[in-house]
This record gives C-alpha cells, structure tokens and sequence, in this order.
C-alpha cells in the first residue's frame, strides 16, 4: 500500500507536516500527548528548514568519496581503469507548447549538470559515453534520449549507448550492466550529483560493475553563518532530498 503514494507524503518534511495535523485530533482525546507530538513535529520542520541542516546532511554523503586519475590525480594501482563513461539521468521538465523552442520535453537543471560533467570528462579522457534513464512520466521521451541530445547539441559530444528503460538508480544499473558485458567492459566512470554517488555506487556494485566516482562537483564544507541559521524554503527541499538519499542507500546495502 505504501508503495501507491508518492515518495514526498512518506519523507519529511511533508511527513512531519501531515503527521502534526495528526495530532491536531489527538488533541481533544490526549491534550498533553497531542501538544508534545505536535510540538515535536513542528520543531523537526523548523531544523529541516535552516539551510544548516541540508547542508551537514548533503556533506555526510559526500565523505568519503575517492576522485580517481586520470580525472583527479591518484592512481588506479592494479584494478583495471574505466572504459567507459556511464552518466546517470536526472530531472526533466515540459514547456507551454510542444514543439516550440523549448517547448515539451526539456532536460531540468540535474540533468544539464550531468550531461556537462559528462561532456567534459569524455573530452579528457576520449572514452565512450552511456547515457542511462527512462521516461519521467508516460507522454515523454526517454530522459537519457534528450540527455544525449543535449550532450550532442550543446556540448558537441557523442553519445555510444543510450539505455532508455531505468526509473531509479538500482536499474539504472541493472539495465546497463548487460549492456557494458556485451561489450567486454567492467570498470567505469559514473557521473553523478555527489549526494546520489554514495546509493549509485551500491547499485552499481552490486550488479558487478567497478564504479569510479566523478561527481558533477562536490558539496563545499558546511560553515555557520548568520544565513544558515534563517528558515528557508530552499532548506526544505533539499533536507527532503539528502533524506530521501540517505533512506535510498539504506534500502540498497539491505538489497546487496
């Protein structure tokens, strides 16, 4: 039954919204229960609201994250170097009217930043690029068609493969790890925003794919200032999306 909502009513911070409107009916029954768990709630939903919160959350997955030659400067020792280049899909988006300039199907903000990361380190390193993520919603085209689109348009990059079934991470790899084997590769590049790495690697491994990370940046220390002490609506969004990462991880090293 869980599995028929959407992700975003079972994560806070809309979880901790509708679980206070809860206790609004405890109220009448258990006034003191009911004001303690209300109370409860409202406080995690001020914490995930300071920018401070994302921010700790986001370079929690970052650590330990190792950047790897020829990209990085370290050495790859005996473990064979990647063949490949494997760019994960991302977001997307749909304009007001399709076929227009920028109309219909777009590639959302995620997206451009992998395809970049992507373009830029298959400059560097002359390697085959896949591109892998299927449609976001029934009436779409694949994410990792217009990814590779984009790649070729704006970044002046050939794509090789295009894996276009995925809807998540974990067959992000399951999907593209036949594809690497018919083609005798084992090991890897795998761009990706640096707080999905942490889960994208798990699935990766799993499926018998050497991984090595290239993340699209990574996630500056966190500093407390003024500003990351103010509410934001911002802070939101992303404590959901560090969350959200975090749980996904879980559920993957439970699977491997």
């Amino acid at each position: 039954m869980l599995e028929l909502l959407p992700r975003g009513l079972l994560l806070p911070p809309i979880a901790l919204l509708i679980a206070a409107l809860a206790c609004w009916g405890v109220l009448s029954m258990y006034p003191r229960l009911g004001r303690q768990l209300m109370g409860m709630c409202l406080l995690g939903l001020l914490v995930l609201s300071l920018p401070i919160t994302p921010a700790l959350m986001f370079a929690s997955l970052d650590a330990g994250i190792e950047l790897r030659e020829p990209v990085f400067g370290a050495s790859f020792d005996a473990v064979a170097p990647p063949a490949a280049i494997v760019v994960l899909g991302g977001d997307g988006g749909f304009g007001r009217a399709q076929g227009a300039i920028f109309g219909g199907a777009q590639l959302g903000a995620l997206s451009l930043e992998r395809v970049r990361a992507g373009a830029a380190l298959q400059r560097r390193t002359g390697l085959p690029v896949l591109i892998t993520g299927g449609a976001l919603r029934d009436d779409s085209p694949p994410i990792a068609a217009l990814m590779a689109r984009s790649m070729q348009d704006s970044f002046n990059t050939e794509v090789r493969w295009i894996e276009p079934r995925s809807s998540e991470t974990w067959e992000n790899a399951e999907f593209t790890a036949p594809m690497l084997a018919r083609e005798g590769i084992k090991s890897v590049y795998l761009v990706t925003h640096p707080w999905h790495m942490r889960r994208a690697l798990v699935a990766f491994g799993h499926f018998g794919i050497t991984a090595w990370p290239a993340p699209t940046s990574l996630a500056m220390p966190p500093r407390l200032t003024l500003d990351q002490l103010l509410p934001s609506v911002t802070a939101w969004h992303d404590s959901y999306l560090a969350i959200h990462e975090w749980v996904g991880f879980a559920v993957y090293a439970l699977r491997g």
